[in-house]
């Protein structure tokens, strides 16, 4: 085990998977200098110039790289900076790489991984702070990571770079300083698993990237026994742990930073509701971000935040509504329905 960030958790995986393979290489704007993040510091003096690549800044460019120099045989990680950024490169992304094994009847892949800074960061603003996980778990053909903790962005960052797909793979960018135990002789983690966070009887809360850590937090505060699942993979989901805690609880609730409208938690909320609506004792939830734009200001920008409050009080209703339910003898499949 050895203690360290985030950042060199992801900087230690892509290392050991470049010393594995020379076929490994990283491009992107700012990895001469390790990075805008630092994630990719003592990368460059380690493999040099050639296989940690400074780009000019077009993501367009980066992005048509890494796919071409993918399919013809490399696994190129490629850095967007931002995610936000990296809405300049969709075509190369999501109408060349996601299709292009399905188009060619298998005769190609696209070993790809495009790694994306999200999320809410020091007063960023609207066009640095986005969570935009729900556009990518739309395309067929990509691969969606979003790793919550050292040891997981150590353990995923290998899975993602041995894909034979490509992967999107978003990481907080309020994680990249976070400390943590990480087991350098992991395995690879096996893509489409879940990692049971904390186990509990009375309620699931599902949940992922940064917003673990505040869910972790409000279950331990939280008057009942809470279940907490970080997803880790969006695309494909782990249904089986999802559906199992599920069953067992009764209840769901749905956390993410990403704006609800149309977020991932949509997904997740009508597949339990379709499949275990017999199952609920009160109706599946959802908290995220309101429809708006990141205030560059930080009184703006916490408005938007999902915060502490509104988990513990979104727990709170939930447990409120599950215990109506059972004191007034009322079906379980009444609120299933709702």
């Amino acid at each position: 085990m050895a203690d360290m960030t985030y950042a060199a958790a992801g900087a230690a995986a892509l290392a050991e998977m470049m010393e594995a393979d020379p076929t490994v290489w990283a491009l992107g704007e700012d990895l001469g200098r390790g990075g805008v993040f630092g994630q990719y510091a003592g990368l460059p003096e380690r493999f040099g110039p050639q296989r940690i690549v400074s780009t000019p800044i077009s993501e367009a460019a980066i992005m048509g790289v890494g796919v071409g120099a993918a399919v013809t045989g490399t696994r190129p990680v490629v850095e967007m900076r931002f995610a936000d950024f990296a809405l300049c490169a969709t075509d190369e992304l999501i109408n060349q790489a996601a299709k292009a094994r399905y188009m060619f009847g298998g005769q190609t892949r696209v070993p790809l991984t495009v790694r994306m800074p999200v999320g809410m960061w020091r007063s960023s603003a609207a066009q640095h702070s986005q969570s935009l996980e729900a556009l990518y778990t739309h395309i067929p053909g990509l691969v969606v990571m979003m790793p919550a903790t050292p040891a997981d962005n150590y353990a995923m960052l290998k899975a993602a770079i041995l894909s034979d797909d490509p992967v999107v793979y978003l990481e907080h960018k309020n994680l990249w300083p976070m400390p943590g135990a990480v087991d350098l002789a992991a395995a690879p983690c096996r893509i489409g698993t879940a990692n049971l966070a904390r186990q509990g009887a009375d309620l699931t809360i599902v949940t992922w990237s940064a917003t673990l850590h505040d869910v972790l937090a409000a279950a331990e505060r939280a008057p009942a026994d809470v279940e907490v699942i970080d997803l880790r993979t969006l695309w494909p989901w782990d249904r089986a742990t999802v559906f199992d805690s599920v069953r067992k609880t009764g209840r769901l609730l749905i956390a993410h930073e990403a704006v609800v409208v149309g977020g991932f938690g949509a997904e997740i909320a009508a597949s339990v509701g379709e499949a275990l609506h017999s199952d609920l004792r009160a109706p599946v939830r959802r908290i995220g971000a309101p429809k708006l734009p990141i205030g560059y200001a930080p009184t703006l920008e916490n408005q938007i935040k999902l915060g502490p409050e509104r988990i513990d009080a979104a727990i709170a209703r939930m447990l409120a509504r599950g215990r109506a339910s059972e004191t007034c003898g009322c079906p379980r499949s009444q609120f299933g329905r709702e």
